[in-house]
């Protein structure tokens, strides 16, 4: 491990359960664990519950009169759609290009106070656009290493928090505040695998405790390579794949976390002037028809023409094919279900178009 990658307060139980460990936004976290496996540990979240530490996510606290409307006029998404007590998934956005600066969640805890989950390496970033334009009365906090999460996921879920005695009948994106043997947390209907699920916004020095109790309950621990092959089996987008400063959610077809009647918000008049126009390039699934494992960043062929690149891709455990998302020219009019071509280190292996998700899965 390089000696400047973070490191979770749960490192020394990874390394217990023989984690191979893996760079994640300047923090060193568990890929998979010694008998388990990706596809293992990706089975389990769909099959039965895991758990996953993702304590790197950034946590930072918008706090002051009118910080919800503050961080309402900045990220895309609209906060005047939800009530406290609810969380929702939003877009700080480059106010100049529209480029996606980072995808994060948004819990809202009052009008006068906002808590979000940027991801790891864009938190500094996310923390001083904000701060940078918040008003006199409003202050923004990075508490990056105040906070674990820890994320438990997949159809058995619901009954393993409950039997812990952690509340589990709350709405999907909506969270509660409770306690688990004196440890105060957060427990929030979210998730990033396509599964039933609970995010634990635990205190820093409380997460062994509570990894601890969770393991004992029979939760199989889950690396992040497993997080990635389930998020991409639903499509879900990662940033600095398909989402950044040179993707927006326009061509990302995120639309859906954008509030267009909102009056202002950060690269609203790129972003609407994008929409009308029609974006050059979308975001597409692609299955593969022929064997083989796509990454990001392979060429995509209609015929004997470049069409596109790949942005992630990987093999589906579920489906036992090959997936891919790809950023795919407007003009080269590709329709879901028709052929494409993705050139695979050399060798060109036939894919379909389609519409994620991979796979049909319930998250609520």
């Amino acid at each position: 491990m390089s000696d400047d990658l973070l490191r979770s307060p749960l490192h020394e139980r990874h390394t217990a359960l023989g984690a191979k460990f893996a760079s994640f936004g300047g923090w060193d976290m568990p890929l998979e664990y010694a008998g388990g496996g990706v596809l293992r540990e990706h089975a389990a979240v769909r099959d039965a519950v895991g758990v996953f530490d993702v304590s790197h996510l950034g946590k930072a606290r918008v706090s002051g009169p009118g910080a919800a409307d503050f961080v309402n006029a900045c990220l895309t998404n609209d906060l005047g759609r939800i009530e406290p007590g609810k969380a929702q998934y939003t877009l700080c956005c480059d106010d100049a290009s529209g480029g996606v600066v980072d995808d994060l969640i948004a819990y809202l805890i009052s009008p006068d106070e906002v808590f979000l989950i940027p991801n790891a390496a864009n938190t500094a970033e996310v923390v001083r656009r904000l701060a940078a334009a918040a008003p006199a009365g409003i202050t923004v906090t990075d508490e990056h290493r105040d906070w674990a999460v820890l994320a438990v996921q997949g159809p058995d879920s619901p009954a393993t928090v409950k039997a812990l005695g952690l509340p589990v009948e709350h709405d999907y994106m909506s969270f509660s505040t409770t306690t688990l043997d004196g440890v105060s947390l957060i427990v929030c209907r979210t998730g990033y695998t396509g599964e039933t699920g609970y995010e634990l916004v635990v205190p820093w020095d409380d997460a062994v405790q509570v990894w601890d109790a969770l393991v004992a309950a029979g939760v199989r621990p889950c690396g992040l390579g497993a997080r990635d092959t389930l998020r991409t089996e639903m499509g879900y987008p990662l940033h600095g794949q398909e989402l950044s400063l040179d993707i927006t959610p326009v061509q990302a077809r995120s639309g859906w976390a954008v509030g267009w009647s909102k009056p202002a918000f950060w690269g609203r008049d790129a972003l609407v002037a994008e929409k009308a126009a029609g974006p050059r390039r979308s975001l597409r699934g692609l299955e593969l028809t022929g064997r083989g494992i796509p990454r990001g960043h392979m060429q995509v062929y209609a015929g004997s023409t470049l069409i596109g690149e790949t942005t992630s891709g990987t093999f589906s455990p579920t489906k036992k094919v090959g997936i891919a998302l790809a950023l795919l020219d407007s003009a080269a009019g590709v329709a879901d279900g028709d052929l494409v071509e993705i050139d695979v280190r050399g060798r060109r292996i036939e894919a379909k178009v389609v519409k994620p998700p991979f796979v049909q899965t319930s998250v609520r």
